[in-house]
């Protein structure tokens, strides 16, 4: 298999971006920060935090809240060392029953070995019904 690292192509940055759907699709904290630089800075809507440990909590948090996550990541652009995706995924509320679609982008720069140091991630919320779902 073709290494995930810098300089990026299309198959190559084509991967990193499967790869990271599965692996927030499988909905492990721990397996999803391990793509991650151990220093790596992530902004997350409104929340700037640094490292593995802050990505843990993070996504541990997240998963308790958002129950049935379903993520799709899609190609936007990509540099030698940098992928832009866009992505949609659906989740329901744990407290409310309510279900949501959300809609954003994420900025990706990785370090030499193909570790995310900076993720720079932007998104919205849109209340859907149960039978709007299509992921």
């Amino acid at each position: 298999m073709t290494q995930l690292v810098p300089p990026f192509t299309m198959e190559t940055a084509l991967a990193k971006v499967q790869a990271a759907e599965d692996a927030w699709n499988s909905k492990n904290p721990e397996k999803v920060s391990l793509a991650y630089a151990k220093d790596s800075k992530w902004r997350n809507r409104n929340l700037f935090f640094q490292g593995r440990d802050a990505i843990v909590d993070f996504l541990t948090h997240k998963w308790k809240k958002e129950t049935n996550y379903k993520l799709k990541k899609h190609l936007w652009s990509f540099t030698d060392n940098r992928i832009s995706v866009r992505f949609e995924y659906e989740w329901k509320n744990k407290d409310t029953g309510q279900w949501y679609r959300t809609h954003g982008n994420e900025h990706w720069e990785f370090n030499k070995d193909g570790l995310m140091q900076i993720r720079d991630m932007s998104a919205n919320d849109v209340e859907i019904k149960a039978s709007e779902r299509t992921l």
